[in-house]
């Protein structure tokens, strides 16, 4: 058995890319028997490809047509609108099984770059093995690759982020080439890329001046921002409703006015805020509800995934934090991971959690990479105690 724990265990590599293997074709196995989605963002989508392709690929003409003031500049959606019009004129009537099928290619790198994500870390391929399987059973992995939307797209660039910071982090190199390339390739994807822009260019300055940075400060900085958010968003919210006019920001104060915390999921939604405490509250409720595992109209088997995969992503937090301190490199990854994810969830909080939480489905997959590296902490130090009890 200890044999199998080391990192010199002759058959870990192969276990670990068999593992992989069977894991993309789980996942693609049920996707393709579930078939692609539509929904009325793909329409969209594909409407916008179709005047793509009429304008032959010219994006700067592209980027002249239906403006909207309610939607952001048609920059910000560049990535999935060239990719599904390429599909559209090289596959023709099958681009959507195509798009599919590209979303799937891009589940399996996503694999690859999580598996390389944790052995830089250090983390042992049996651990690896052992968790990739998590993955499989992720609501948001079976759900999201199918729809002919940026989602997976997305994802995947986060993940591919990850990754360069965590390289960056360990190898003490800037990548700074590569992460600007991933950042206009993240903006291009999609409007709501900032956060995650955001959380990259701090945690850049924090490491590179060590500014805020110490292990005991991680939890606290991070507590103190989950209670400082919703106070800052609810002094905005006034600002904005003195100050500015216009459809933009009336498509926010409006939501926070019916008492809206999960678009279009009425159970959500509390009473119409009467006083600032009341909007200090809801934009709490929002923060929280990010990550809320549970909806009424789940079916038990969603629910209990979902549960699951919170249930995992929390232990694996609350197992670094009993051992902060002692491994800085993982002390760093995880207040990237945590930050990221704080982030995009404070972003979407302010401006719109969708009904089926498909915002967060970026982040997944970067906070499922927790838990091998948490396994990997308790190993480390039942290894450490062992070596000190012989010696």
């Amino acid at each position: 058995m200890k044999n199998i724990f080391s990192n010199e265990w002759k058959y870990g590599d192969k276990l670990l890319y068999i593992t992989i293997l069977i894991c993309f074709l789980l996942i693609a196995y049920y996707h393709l028997s579930s078939g692609f989605s539509m929904s009325s963002d793909s329409i969209r989508f594909s409407l916008w490809a179709d005047q793509l392709i009429k304008l032959n690929f010219n994006f700067n003409d592209f980027f002249s047509i239906d403006k909207i003031d309610i939607r952001p500049h048609l920059f910000f959606f560049s990535v999935p609108v060239l990719l599904i019009a390429l599909c559209k004129v090289i596959f023709i009537n099958e681009w959507q099984f195509a798009f599919l099928l590209l979303n799937l290619i891009l589940v399996f790198f996503s694999l690859i770059i999580i598996t390389k994500s944790l052995l830089l870390v250090g983390v042992r391929p049996i651990l690896i093995a052992l968790t990739l399987p998590v993955i499989v059973i992720s609501v948001d992995i079976l759900i999201w690759p199918k729809f002919i939307l940026s989602d997976m797209i997305y994802a995947f660039l986060v993940l591919f982020t990850t990754y360069l910071i965590i390289k960056r982090t360990i190898n003490n190199k800037g990548y700074y080439f590569e992460l600007f390339i991933l950042i206009i390739l993240l903006l291009a994807t999609r409007p709501s890329s900032f956060p995650v822009i955001f959380v990259i260019l701090f945690f850049i300055i924090i490491l590179k001046y060590q500014i805020l940075f110490r292990p005991r400060w991680i939890l606290p900085f991070v507590f103190i921002l989950i209670l400082l958010t919703p106070i800052i968003y609810a002094l905005l919210y006034l600002f904005i409703e003195s100050y500015l006019n216009g459809v933009r920001f009336d498509f926010i104060t409006n939501m926070v006015k019916k008492g809206m915390i999960i678009h279009d999921r009425p159970e959500t939604w509390v009473d119409e805020p009467k006083s600032f405490v009341d909007i200090v509250y809801l934009y709490f409720l929002r923060l929280i509800n990010f990550f809320n595992p549970y909806a009424s109209t789940f079916s038990i088997a969603h629910i209990v995934l979902n549960l699951i995969q919170t249930i995992l992503i929390l232990n694996s937090i609350f197992i670094w934090v009993f051992f902060i301190g002692q491994f800085k490199v993982i002390d760093k990854i995880f207040m990237f991971i945590l930050l990221l994810a704080f982030s995009v969830a404070a972003f979407h909080s302010f401006i719109l959690i969708d009904y089926d939480w498909r915002y967060r489905f970026p982040v997944i997959l970067p906070l499922l990479m927790l838990l091998p590296i948490s396994l990997e902490i308790l190993l480390r130090k039942k290894i450490l105690n062992d070596e000190i009890k012989w010696h």
